[in-house]
């Protein structure tokens, strides 16, 4: 009888365990799916952006033939007197197509009061800069002035210290690329 007893009460915790063991597959399955429709978005993105840089800059054909990586980011930084930002993007290496997810923040003081939204794309000369971003972030120190529209004749005309910036903004290519005060790293909740 107590053998009876035993087994009637391994059943009952079974029971009682399974919708909650159920519900956290369900959060965890829900969680995914979200990572991977997010990472999708990501990759629609970077995939437009380069196909925008191909288009714009013949220049930027001759590094991509040389690069061994890229980066594409979608940014959006807002300003009133403190500046500060933040996007998404992805760091591709272009001989295994292996994909690193990743977050960006940007901030800094300057005069000025308004938003942008802009795609940077990065061009990698070597695998060393490439796997330093990837695995160490990366933050810019320095900037540029830039210029709006389409003719942003001198960006990214070669490497500099093993890569290639370049930045969109809805007036176009921009002629220099203004990532002062930005870091760069992976996005845990994409990467699993």
């Amino acid at each position: 009888m107590r053998k009876w007893n035993v087994i009637v009460m391994v059943l009952a915790i079974v029971l009682i365990a399974l919708p909650a063991i159920a519900e956290e597959q369900t959060q965890d399955e829900k969680k995914e799916a979200e990572a991977a429709e997010r990472r999708a978005e990501i990759d629609k993105v970077a995939g437009e952006t380069l196909d925008r840089l191909m288009e714009e800059s013949e220049k930027a054909k001759g590094l991509w033939d040389k690069a061994v990586a890229y980066a594409v980011f979608d940014n959006l930084k807002i300003a009133f007197i403190l500046s500060g930002g933040g996007g998404a993007g992805v760091a591709v290496d272009k001989g295994s197509e292996a994909r690193t997810y990743m977050k960006m923040g940007t901030g800094g003081i300057g005069v000025g009061i308004g938003g942008q939204k802009y795609q940077a794309v990065f061009l990698f000369e070597d695998k060393e800069t490439f796997t330093n971003f990837v695995e160490n972030g990366w933050k810019a120190e320095s900037g540029a002035n830039a210029a709006g529209g389409t003719a942003g004749a001198n960006v990214g005309t070669a490497f500099t210290n093993g890569m290639a910036v370049y930045q969109f903004t809805e007036a176009g290519l921009m002629a220099a690329a203004d990532i002062v005060g930005t870091k760069f790293w992976p996005d845990k909740k994409l990467n699993k």
